[in-house]
């Protein structure tokens, strides 16, 4: 059967055009030749979001590799409206947001949930250090904390580990307190930290040398990576383990030494205000594989012996405890009560003494280990403290009294033995002991591993316009997996991994794969000092933050707790950006967009006119 002929599309195509020309229609050519212009910068310059809500919903969807560079991907936001003499803004351009600095006492150092003297003077007791814990103020105050004078931008990493400015921590009161112990010494315009200590007579290289020998198998950097230290002074034991490839959470309650978390934090070293006083300190159980106190000042039997419950509790099965303190090498009465009260708490929790020793300058320590099995416990005459009974909540450590009981393990497996995590670095992306049994829980994990790291390679660090070789410390504000503090693992941060209290808990997880964290309500101020980290981290939070609370007032906590020039990096749903925005540029942020869905912000040294001036 014959079929028609007919010329192929192509070539109708270029007869129509030849046409148009011969019959000289140019105007319509034009027109023709600049809608397909237009078609083309479109499809160029449009491309698909990184990420979406989807995949944080799902957990499932891989991201697109895409990376856009700032100067075709990014929306710079106008600068803040013309700034009024009180420092308010302009209302013809968005939103007036009135902002004042804050009248408190040491308004510089400024930490409403800590210096909250009002609830403070209330208390009908101090006895259990009720005074050092958390006391938020209602409604949150809205206010800015002011800068130093003479503040400046951080001395870099690593050189901030050894000598910081002075204007930035104006607190000289540890220099002559610790003068004879060399916690820190002030050397022209800087702060200097020549790594003494109370027990690191020989400084702390050489202490950190003598734990090692004290039992060999810590092998730190391998078997141990997740320490705490307690009482932690300015935290120079945890900065020297870093050269290790240990992370050091160091903590210390907002006391009489003087700024002590302040002086680690600016010095670029992990670090939080905490108190063992009457409540669970913010960590999941079985997190920790050593903690450590060298001279820390808790008495570890008070109140039947519920502080050091409070460590068997957060101190992994299998993890260390060491303990260098006068009761354990001097042999005075007061020291030989301490020591036998100690003796009894520690062998009705089944501890057991692995080691105990004294240094060439006569220091000594003691390092017990906790079980691994209820061998121990099944075995005792008096079940006295009792186990705990099972928990019936997550997050079960946010604002909880402290209890008298012991933990339970975390047993499983055959042999009904505490699996201890791989060895670091393997351990980083090895599956978590503590990750759910769910069928889909493994996939989840790794999916969430392998989106992060893409995302963090391909975009925050190629794509934005971060600075990150100013950047040192970071903060998640809303962690999950820990799968952003994984994917920076090569480079020099450290990042502090937040679980909101209303969301799933995963911190167990993060502590498993060797990384560190908190819990945290972020309607709440957070226990740490104004300037304190250098990039502010949140993926999806602020859409279900605006639930709870007015995200007005977690901005102005962000900007307290963020350093000058540091940055924020939000990605959230268009709508949760568009409310932030206007927010943040009244605190006169500089603002870029990219791709609709992540926020990048940059704080500089705008504060309010102080109208006491």
């Amino acid at each position: 059967m014959a079929t028609s002929s007919s010329p192929p599309p192509s070539s109708t195509t270029t007869s129509s055009i030849e046409n148009l020309f011969k019959e000289r229609k140019y105007p319509f050519i034009f027109v023709l030749f600049i809608l397909l212009l237009t078609v083309l910068v479109f499809l160029l310059t449009t491309t698909a979001p990184i990420t979406s809500v989807t995949y944080f919903q799902q957990q499932q969807r891989k991201p697109p590799a895409l990376t856009p560079s700032p100067e075709t991907a990014a929306v710079s936001l106008p600068p803040p409206a013309n700034t009024t003499k009180n420092g308010g803004e302009d209302s013809s351009d968005f939103e007036t947001i009135e902002w004042e600095v804050c009248k408190v006492p040491m308004a510089v150092d400024y930490i409403p949930c800590l210096d909250n003297l009002l609830a403070i003077k209330q208390l009908s007791s101090r006895r259990h250090m009720e005074h050092r814990e958390r006391h938020c103020p209602d409604p949150t105050p809205r206010c800015l904390v002011p800068l130093p004078d003479g503040y400046k931008l951080p001395v870099p990493w690593p050189k901030s580990r050894d000598m910081i400015w002075y204007d930035n921590v104006p607190h000289p009161k540890l220099v002559y307190y610790k003068k004879d112990q060399n916690w820190v010494q002030k050397s022209g315009d800087y702060f200097v930290f020549p790594g003494g200590g109370t027990q690191f007579k020989e400084g702390v290289t050489s202490y950190i040398e003598f734990v090692e020998k004290s039992l060999p198998k810590f092998e730190f950097g391998k078997h141990i990576r997740v320490v705490l230290d307690v009482g932690c002074g300015v935290a120079s034991f945890g900065g020297y383990l870093m050269d290790k490839d240990v992370i050091t959470m160091s903590f210390a309650p907002k006391d009489e030494h003087e700024a002590q978390i302040q002086f680690a934090l600016e010095r670029g070293i992990p670090a939080t205000l905490a108190v063992i006083g009457t409540q669970k300190l913010t960590f999941p159980d079985d997190a920790y594989d050593v903690i450590h106190c060298a001279r820390c000042r808790v008495h570890w039997d008070a109140d039947g012996g519920k502080p050091l419950l409070e460590l068997n509790r957060i101190l992994r099965p299998g993890g260390f405890f060491v303990w260098s303190a006068t009761p354990v090498y001097r042999d005075n009465e007061r020291d030989r009560n301490i020591w036998n009260a100690m003796v009894a708490l520690t062998e009705s929790m089944c501890w057991k003494v692995v080691a105990k020793t004294v240094d060439a300058s006569r220091i000594g320590l003691v390092i017990y280990q906790k079980p691994v099995s209820y061998s121990c416990y099944k075995q005792r005459k008096d079940n006295y403290p009792p186990l705990c009974e099972q928990k019936k909540s997550l997050n079960s450590s946010w604002y909880v009294p402290l209890s008298n009981c012991i933990s339970r393990l975390p047993v499983g497996g055959k042999s009904n033995l505490y699996n201890w995590p791989a060895p670091w670095p393997q351990r980083l992306s090895s599956k978590p002991p503590s990750l759910s049994t769910k069928p889909d829980a493994e996939e989840a994990f790794n999916e969430d591993t392998k989106h992060w790291s893409a995302l963090v390679f391909d975009v925050y660090q190629e794509g934005l316009a971060i600075n990150w070789s100013s950047v040192r410390n970071v903060m998640d504000m809303n962690a999950r997996f820990g799968g952003f503090a994984a994917a920076l693992i090569d480079r020099p941060v450290w990042v502090m991994n937040v679980v909101p209290i209303d969301a799933q808990d995963t911190l167990a997880i993060i502590f498993d794969r060797g990384l560190i964290g908190i819990y945290h309500d972020w309607c709440e101020s957070l226990n740490t000092y104004p300037r304190t980290y250098d990039l502010l981290h949140s993926s999806f939070l602020f859409t279900k933050l605006t639930q709870r609370c007015d995200i007005t007032d977690v901005a102005a906590e962000m900007d307290r707790i963020l350093r000058p020039g540091g940055y924020i990096l939000v990605q959230d749903t268009t709508e949760t950006i568009n409310k932030l925005t206007p927010i943040l540029r009244s605190l006169h942020w500089s603002l870029n967009l990219y791709q609709d869905h992540f926020l990048v912000g940059r704080k500089g040294f705008w504060r309010p006119a102080d109208i006491r001036n």
